[in-house]
C-alpha cells in the first residue's frame, strides 16, 4: 500500500492488475470488508474492475463461509458489465460441494451452460469428487459422461474418486471395470491411481489380481515404487503367501528399489504366521545389518510366533533383546507374552503377571480384560 502511495505521488497510476494484486492480498490478510475498499476506491480512481478482480473476491467471500454473499456477488457480475467466466463458477461450485450444497451446485453447473459459459475438466473434477466422496458413484459416473458432450476429456483426477470410491465399498469388480475403461479411452493411470486399487485389493484378500496388475504395471508405463512393492508384499503375507512375496522382495531389489521396516515386517509378520520363526529371526539380523531399525511390530511379529509354537522361554529373550537394541515394548508386546505364558499352561502365573502389569498402568484394563477371557 506504502508503495502505490508512492506511485500515485509520481502521477504513475495503478492499472487493474496492480489493483487485483492488492485486493487478492488484502483479502488474505486483512479479510473481504477491507478488500471491498479497495474496489470502491479503484473504481472512484476510473480503474474498471476484470474478471479476476471479481474472481479474487468471490474467492475471499466464500473462504469466509459467507457463500450466499458470494453467489449474488456472482449474479450482479453483468450490472457490473463484466461477465462471469468458468473459474467464477468453479469457484462456487468447489464452494456449494464443500459446504454439502449438491442440489445448488447442480442448479449452477445447468445455469452456467445456459449463459453460454462452457464447464471445463475441472468443473466436473470437482462435481465428481464431491459425489463420489458422498458414495452417489451412480450420480458421478453420469457427469463422468456428460464431459465428452460438453468438449471435454476426462482425465485421471475424474477417474481416481470413482476407482477411490469403489475401492471403499470393496466393489473391486466394477473399479477394475473403471480402470479398464480409464485405459480404453486413452486416459493412463498414474502410480497414485494403481496403488490405491492394489491396496483395496489386497484389503480383501484379493492378492492374485493383486500380483497380475503389479506385473502389467511397466508394460503399461507406470513405473512400481516402494509403496506398491510393500501393499503386494503384505497382502500375500497375510494370505499365507509368503514365498511369492519373498520372490517381490528379489524383484524390487532388482530394479534399485530398497526395502524398508515395512517390507521387512510385513515379510517377518508373514513367515511368523506360517511357523517359519527361525527363518524370520534371520530376516531381523538381516535388517539390521542393512542398516534399518526393526520396530514394535517386527518385534511383536516373531514374539506372537515364537509363542504360537510354544517356546515363550525364547520369547521372553527376544524381549531382552528387544530392549537391547533401543525398542521400547509396545502394550501389544506383553498381552502376546502373557497369552504365551498361558498357552503353555501357567494361566495361574499369567494372570498374576496380567494383574501386575495392569496395576503398572502398562497394559490398560480394557485390554486385560479381553486377554483374561482367552485364558
Amino acid at each position: 500500500m506504502e508503495v502505490l502511495d508512492r506511485q500515485m505521488q509520481r502521477q504513475c497510476y495503478p492499472d487493474v492488475i496492480t489493483y487485483t494484486i492488492l485486493i487478492e492480498a488484502t483479502c488474505k490478510e486483512s479479510g473481504v470488508e477491507q478488500a471491498m475498499k479497495l474496489l470502491d476506491e479503484m473504481r472512484s480512481k476510473g480503474c474498471k474492475p476484470d474478471v479476476v478482480t471479481y474472481n479474487v473476491l468471490i474467492n475471499g467471500i466464500c473462504k469466509e463461509g459467507r457463500l450466499d454473499e458470494a453467489i449474488k456477488f456472482l449474479n450482479d457480475m453483468p450490472s457490473s458489465d463484466c461477465q462471469p467466466n468458468v473459474i467464477t463458477h468453479n469457484i462456487i461450485l468447489r464452494s456449494m460441494c464443500s459446504t454439502g450444497r449438491w442440489m445448488d451446485a447442480e442448479k449452477l453447473l445447468a445455469e452456467m451452460v445456459h449463459r453460454g459459459c462452457s464447464p471445463s475438466v475441472v468443473t466436473f473434477n470437482i462435481l465428481i469428487n464431491f459425489l463420489c466422496r458422498k458414495g452417489l458413484l451412480g450420480r458421478a459416473i453420469e457427469i463422468l459422461e456428460k464431459m465428452p458432450k460438453h468438449g471435454c476429456t476426462p482425465n485421471s483426477l475424474s477417474y481416481n474418486p470413482l476407482l477411490h470410491g469403489f475401492c471403499k465399498e470393496k466393489k473391486m469388480d466394477r473399479a477394475i471395470e473403471y480402470l479398464d475403461i480409464m485405459v480404453s479411452r486413452g486416459c493412463y493411470p498414474d502410480i497414485v491411481t494403481y496403488n490405491t486399487l492394489l491396496t483395496a485389493l489386497c484389503k480383501d484378500a484379493k492378492v492374485d489380481i493383486a500380483v497380475e496388475i503389479l506385473n502389467q504395471l511397466s508394460s503399461k508405463g507406470c513405473s512400481p515404487v516402494l509403496i506398491t512393492y510393500n501393499t503386494v508384499i503384505d497382502g500375500l503375507s497375510k494370505v499365507g503367501k509368503t514365498e511369492l512375496a519373498l520372490e517381490l522382495l528379489h524383484e524390487m531389489r532388482k530394479k534399485g528399489l530398497k526395502p524398508d521396516v515395512i517390507t521387512y515386517s510385513s515379510l517377518v509378520g508373514g513367515l511368523s504366521r506360517e511357523g517359519k520363526v527361525d527363518e524370520a529371526i534371520k530376516f531381523v539380523h538381516d535388517l539390521e545389518d542393512a542398516g534399518v531399525k526393526p520396530n514394535a511390530i517386527t518385534f511383536n511379529s516373531i514374539m506372537l510366533g515364537l509363542c504360537k509354537a510354544k517356546q515363550t522361554c525364547r520369547a521372553i529373550d527376544f524381549l531382552a533383546y528387544m530392549v537391547s537394541r533401543g525398542c521400547k515394548p509396545t502394550e501389544a508386546t506383553y498381552t502376546i507374552l502373557i497369552e504365551g505364558i498361558a498357552y503353555e499352561g501357567l494361566a495361574k502365573e499369567a494372570l498374576e503377571l496380567l494383574n501386575e502389569l495392569c496395576y503398572k498402568g502398562v497394559v490398560k484394563k480394557s485390554s486385560a480384560e479381553q486377554v483374561a477371557v482367552k485364558m
